[in-house]
Order: C-alpha cells, then sequence, then structure tokens
C-alpha cells in the first residue's frame, strides 16, 4: 500500500486506512500559530544536523544537503515567500516538507534521532529565551523614561495618599521612583525565568530519550542553552517554564495597570496633575472638550487578558499525566498573546512616559489639603520630649479645630497651637511647610528631594549592569 505521506504529508498517515477530515484538520492544525516558531525550528534543526553528522548517524553530504535547504527555506520565511499548508498540520512538518522537496532523501533524514515532542519543546524554549531578553530591554526603556521623568522632578512637591486620602507630601520623582522598583523586580524575575527556559529538551525525542549515539550536550553548546534536561519524560511534557514567565509577566502587567489607574487619576481635570500627549490619547464622537487617556486605560483592561492566560496556562498543565499529551498544543496562543501584549504595552509606556507633561502647581496645592504635615508636627513634639501618643492625640485635636475653621495647620498661630501643646516654639513652621517635610526624610529611601537624586543615580548604574 502507498503511504498518503507523499500525498498529503502526514508523518503518521500510513499508519491510517482514511484520511483526516477536513474538520478535524482545522482543529487541530496549529500551523497557522505556531508557523512564528519557524526561524526556530529551523535554527534547532540546523543544531541538530550537525550533530547528527558528527556521531556519524547521517553523512556530511546529507548535513550539506539539509544546511543549503534549510538556509533557502530560512530566506523564504523571512521574506514572507514559504506557503505555509493546512494539510502539513504544523510547523515543523512544513518546514520537513519543504526542505525534502528542495533536496530529496537527505530531508527525511534530519527526524533521525528526534520527535516532534521535543522539537516543539526545544522551539518554544529558543523563541521564548529571545522574547525575555527583549523584554527585559523594553522593561530598561521604560525604567529610564521613569527615571528622567523623575529626575526632572526630585523636588516636586505633591501629596502622598493612603486609602486614596492624603497622607504626607512626597516628591513627585520619588513617587516615580516607587514604579522604578516595581519594574527592576520585574527585570530580576525575567532574568530568572530565563534560566530555566533556557535548558534543551531535544534528544528527548519523544518520551523515552533515543537509541541513536547522540550528543545531547553538543547540541546545547550550539544553540546557546545553559545545560540539558535531564529526565526525557519531564522534558517534553514540562510547560512549567512557559507559566513561570506568564506568571512574571502578570505581574509586569500588574505594575502597569497600577500606574495605569494613576495616570487616568492625575490626568482629570479634577486632579489636573499631569497632561499625556496628544498622541497617546483619543477624543469623543459626541463630545468635543474631551481628551480620554485610552493607552493607560487599555492597559488597565489588558492585565486582565494577560491574567487569563496565567490560569488557562496553569489549567492546561493541571490535569496531564506524564509524558507529552495533545493538549500541550494550546500552550503556544496564550503564550504568544502574553508576549505580545507584554512587549506592545511596555513599547508605548516608554514613549508615553517620556511625553508627560507635569503641573507642580497642581501637585503643590492639592498637597496643602487634607493637612498632609499633621505627622510633621506630631514628630516635632516627640522631639520636643511628649510621647507619640500623646502628640498623636494633640494634633488631632489640632486638626479637627483647623477643619471646623477651614484653615491648615500652618495658617494656625503659635498662641494658637501652644494651646494644643505648650512645648510649641516659633521653629515649629519650619515643619509645618511641605519643603521641611520632605526634606526631613532624608533616609534611604525617604522622599528627600537630596535622596531622590541620590536613587535615581544608583537606579542608573543599575541599567548599566
Amino acid at each position: 500500500m502507498t503511504s498518503q505521506l507523499s500525498k498529503k504529508g502526514e508523518a503518521w498517515s500510513a499508519r491510517f486506512s482514511e484520511p483526516m477530515s477536513e474538520l478535524v484538520k482545522r482543529y487541530t492544525a496549529s500551523v497557522f500559530f505556531d508557523k512564528r516558531l519557524g526561524l526556530f525550528d529551523i535554527e534547532g534543526s540546523l543544531a541538530h544536523a550537525d550533530m547528527l553528522a558528527t556521531q556519524g548517524i547521517i553523512s556530511a553530504q546529507d548535513l550539506a544537503d539539509i544546511q543549503r535547504g534549510l538556509t533557502q527555506i530560512r530566506g523564504e520565511i523571512e521574506r514572507g515567500e514559504f506557503e505555509w499548508s493546512l494539510d502539513l498540520e504544523d510547523v515543523h512538518l512544513n518546514i520537513e516538507a519543504r526542505l525534502t522537496h528542495l533536496i530529496g532523501d537527505a530531508g527525511k533524514r534530519l527526524h533521525t534521532g528526534r520527535s516532534r515532542n521535543d522539537q516543539v519543546a526545544t522551539d518554544i524554549r529558543l523563541w521564548l529565551r529571545s522574547e525575555i531578553d527583549r523584554i527585559g530591554e523594553l522593561l530598561a526603556q521604560l525604567r529610564g523614561s521613569l527615571l528622567d521623568l523623575a529626575e526632572r522632578n526630585a523636588a516636586t512637591i505633591l501629596p502622598g495618599f493612603t486609602h486614596l486620602q492624603v497622607a504626607q507630601p512626597v516628591t513627585f520623582g520619588h513617587h516615580l521612583l516607587a514604579y522604578v522598583e516595581m519594574f527592576s523586580r520585574d527585570s530580576e524575575r525575567m532574568a530568572d525565568c530565563r534560566k530555566r527556559t533556557n535548558r534543551l529538551p531535544l534528544g528527548a525525542a519523544a518520551l523515552a530519550g533515543t537509541s541513536y549515539p547522540i550528543d545531547r550536550e553538543r547540541v546545547a553548546k550550539t544553540l546557546g542553552f545553559d545545560e540539558v534536561c535531564r529526565n526525557s519524560l519531564d522534558a517534553v511534557s514540562d510547560r512549567d517554564f512557559a507559566i513561570e514567565f506568564c506568571a512574571a509577566a502578570a505581574l509586569i502587567m500588574t505594575h502597569v495597570s497600577r500606574f495605569s489607574e494613576e495616570l487616568v487619576l492625575w490626568m482629570s481635570p479634577r486632579v489636573g496633575f499631569i497632561d499625556i500627549a496628544d498622541r497617546f490619547c483619543t477624543g469623543s464622537s459626541i463630545m468635543p472638550q474631551k481628551k480620554n487617556p485610552d493607552v493607560p486605560e487599555l492597559a488597565r483592561g489588558k492585565t486582565g487578558r494577560v491574567n487569563g492566560h496565567l490560569m488557562a496556562l496553569l489549567t492546561l498543565m493541571k490535569g496531564q499525566p506524564l509524558a507529552y499529551n495533545k493538549d500541550n498544543q494550546e500552550d503556544k496562543e496564550p503564550l504568544f498573546d502574553t508576549v505580545d501584549t507584554v512587549a506592545d504595552t511596555l513599547r508605548i509606556f516608554a514613549e508615553m512616559v517620556a511625553g508627560i507633561t507635569v503641573k507642580p502647581e497642581a501637585m503643590r496645592n492639592a498637597a496643602l489639603q487634607g493637612f498632609s504635615t499633621a505627622t510633621d508636627l506630631a514628630d516635632y513634639l516627640v522631639k520636643k520630649g511628649l510621647p507619640f501618643r500623646d502628640a498623636h492625640e494633640a494634633v488631632a485635636h489640632a486638626v479637627r479645630v483647623c477643619a471646623d475653621r477651614g484653615i491648615d495647620l500652618a495658617d494656625l498661630t503659635v498662641a494658637e497651637l501652644q494651646a494644643f501643646s505648650p512645648l510649641v516654639a516659633t521653629d515649629v513652621f519650619d515643619y509645618l511647610t511641605l519643603e521641611g517635610s520632605v526634606a526631613s526624610r532624608n533616609h534611604i529611601g525617604g522622599t528627600a528631594p537630596d535622596q531622590v537624586t541620590q536613587a535615581i543615580a544608583a537606579a542608573r548604574a543599575k541599567l548599566k549592569q
């Protein structure tokens, strides 16, 4: 009986007595989303072929033909000329069929000593490793934009909030540095995730390894992997590196979403702390005055999308027995979309932050509301010898009086302040000013402008490492 391989291209078609239905073919095919792995599939195949030839498993002529054919296919993919076929199911069979068409039997020998199971696991790791590096660079760009904005506003005062209520004065530079810290940890998580991604599955074959005398360490070195996966069953079925990446990506988007929430709030005319450049905003189809912060709003929404992909992958893996199962075909679209969403978001946010216009006067006026220096007055009394709890009580009474009169603590006279504590002297006003308040937090991690400037310098040095 003639194998269907020559007719349809399926690697397994000789086992079956009837062709796959068109509905099942569409349902099970992955080529139209996993084709993005094409160049990485070729990279892995070239390393595999080199090893096969070195080990004497294929001939030097076969290797030369494979290299020539794969080089041509790589050019076709890069130029957008490669014809992807649904009949060939996935990226691997499409490339193998084209290679065999170009070079004949040598193309059929390329798959010696491997399976699509370890092949796809290798391709995903190669691709994801590259994307992790790209996301690391984008995180660095965003941190750089935040540092530039922070440096220009190291001494710009705005209210710090807890419970979205005015708490204490901080500098805008200090506030932005909080996000620099978040995205720095995100970068560390990505680098750490890369270590576990950068392990070679190839050589595990379908699940049990192969009887051919392969050299996995050689392939790992050629492809730049740190080490090989140590168990063949785990190598082909593991996707926890992808889940780990999506978890790290979800944290990135969570930090982006928190920042987005503040950008939307700050841009509201009722707050008016900043303005976002027009190119990152849209208008209204009915209200001509509107300028909507669509980019941060959409990023806030896309965070749910990435979180969903993480849940999808966790659910995908939770019930799978060893080793490979077809379920794992569903790992790619959530992973691909997570990468695309995070990369696009980081790129646009780096540009958007660079174009933010700060409105210092609005920030300062807001900081003058809500008795933001009340803690400074309490600290002042403690330094004069009053126990903190007593100082807290005295200032609370003062705040209540000011609230009833519609004035700030700094508007009270020394005599009026002494009614709450006789320890008050004329130097009290050095502590009740916004500038005095932020300047007094002069320690590592504090909001004092000098500390903000030093923290910016340290963060810039870290970016260069």
